[in-house]
């Protein structure tokens, strides 16, 4: 079964790398045209950001009392952004990464959906952070429309959503095993037609996870010094990729200032995030393309720009992701498990009456 997903996923991936040729020839085209130094250390500072998530998962990996390598989370950051790209499954999709080869190796499920929910909830504050200056860029520079407005809520949603989950796993799992609960009966009820034989979610199932979560963020309580660490990785994170888009206004010899930097960081962050399409594939290009030549740059300068920063930092990731899915799931089973058993799970309480 697991390589019958792997195979269609890989589907997947073929017939969306055949259906954006177009795009990655335009990419290759404006590579040529750029200065090749500079574009050179744009990918090697990417590949900084990439080992920078890496260190920010095993940081939350830690935190919650899980040993797992740089290199490999690393490895599952890229598979998570190439099947959530192309299996068009948000967050959650690559969240399903973490909790699937966490399960292959023993890991226990609930903690690394913690680890995983906690990564994307940190993506999400720090991004926020860095989009209330981009907002008050565009907002300075009369480029602020209804659509920056409502993507940036969106975005805002989102993170309270996840954070509405953690404290409620944190405060009360009895409350958010009934929550699943209900929601796994909808959900149920939904399918019910299609899958006759046995309920589509198991509920149990869902009491057991929340209340397992619960308790794996007990570890938080017993160090709340080591939710720092993550928070500013996560903004150095936001940094290096501001650099990136540094080094591609280098590379055509286009002046800027940095609040452009920061304006078309935010505008490529949220509607990434929140977009129509795939990653954003096309719409982010015109996005800033159109903020770009707002602020008074060349509409051709604007958009190579453009190409060259989604180039790296979403094909680059993508092409890294498809080679890393591939090794990460053929990897063979380990024999042990890769849990500190020196600060073990709190035990769920008792819901016999």
């Amino acid at each position: 079964m697991r390589k019958l997903l792997l195979a269609a996923v890989l589907l997947l991936a073929i017939i969306f790398i055949v259906t954006r040729l177009s795009d990655l020839e335009q990419i290759a085209e404006t590579f040529r045209r750029g200065v090749p130094l500079w574009l050179l250390l744009a990918v090697l500072v990417h590949l900084a950001s990439v080992l920078n998530n890496g260190a920010t998962l095993r940081s939350l990996y830690r935190l919650l009392g899980l040993k797992e390598g740089v290199g490999r989370l690393m490895m599952l950051w890229c598979s998570s952004v190439f099947f959530t790209t192309v299996t068009s499954s948000g967050g959650w999709g690559g969240m399903a990464v973490f909790v699937t080869d966490g399960r292959k190796r023993g890991l226990p499920a609930a903690r690394v959906t913690v680890a995983s929910a906690m990564y994307y909830l940190y993506d999400f504050v720090s991004a926020l952070l860095v989009v209330g200056l981009g907002l008050i860029v565009l907002v300075r520079r009369g480029q602020l429309d209804t659509g920056e407005i409502l993507a940036s809520v969106v975005l805002a949603v989102y993170a309270l959503f996840l954070a509405a989950w953690l404290i409620l796993a944190w405060r009360s799992p009895e409350r958010l095993a009934a929550v699943m609960t209900k929601g796994g009966s909808f959900i149920n009820r939904l399918v019910r037609p299609f899958v006759r034989r046995r309920d589509y979610l198991d509920l149990q199932r869902a009491r057991s996870l929340a209340h397992d979560m619960g308790a794996g963020l007990t570890e938080v309580r017993r160090s709340p010094e080591g939710l720092l660490l993550p928070i500013a990785l996560s903004l150095s994170h936001k940094a290096l990729t501001i650099a990136i888009l540094f080094l591609c206004f280098l590379a055509f010899s286009q002046p800027f200032s940095v609040g452009t930097l920061i304006a078309g960081y935010s505008l490529g962050y949220i509607f990434t995030v929140v977009t129509p399409t795939p990653a954003g594939i096309g719409f982010v290009e015109g996005i800033l393309t159109l903020a770009f030549s707002g602020f008074g740059i060349p509409v051709a300068t604007s958009a190579v720009i453009a190409l060259a920063y989604r180039g790296i930092t979403l094909w680059l990731s993508l092409l890294y992701g498809m080679l890393s899915f591939r090794w990460v799931g053929l990897g063979p089973k380990p024999e042990a498990l890769t849990v500190d058993r020196t600060r073990p799970l709190r035990p769920p309480p008792d819901l016999r009456p």
